[in-house]
């Protein structure tokens, strides 16, 4: 056993920082802020512009498939959602797929609740549930 080095542990503890106060009001301050935020309903908040939510695949879907009134594939539904401005793909390369996927992934998930339903190889429909 020439060749082998053994490595030993020396049993020593980590040591740790003792809390000071400034980290310890450093943690709490945020619960603070929202506890008196809740305190004073009538507070206004800070005055920020409404910035327009961005819409996810399944939403944009959804929208789209309401206002088309009939059964779309998911290539006409990437292609409608990007000519409106709801929503494009982040440079995934097979967006249709993805979104494919999400739709059956709802059907399945919420059933009769579900905000699409299939009607055919490929295609979707709204259901009217939303």
């Amino acid at each position: 056993m020439a060749g082998k080095k053994t490595i030993r542990s020396t049993g020593a503890k980590k040591t740790t920082k003792p809390k000071t106060a400034q980290t310890a009001k450093a943690k709490t301050a945020p619960a603070v802020l929202a506890s008196a935020a809740a305190a004073q309903p009538g507070a206004a908040t800070p005055a920020t512009p409404k910035a327009r939510k961005k819409l996810s695949a399944l939403d944009a879907a959804a929208k789209v498939l309401a206002e088309a009134g009939q059964p779309l594939s998911c290539p006409e539904l990437i292609a409608a959602m990007a000519a409106k401005g709801y929503w494009s793909s982040p440079k995934g390369k097979t967006p249709a797929a993805t979104l494919y996927s999400a739709l059956t992934r709802e059907i399945m998930a919420k059933g009769a609740a579900s905000r699409f339903r299939k009607v055919g190889r490929g295609r979707f429909a709204g259901s009217g549930a939303a």
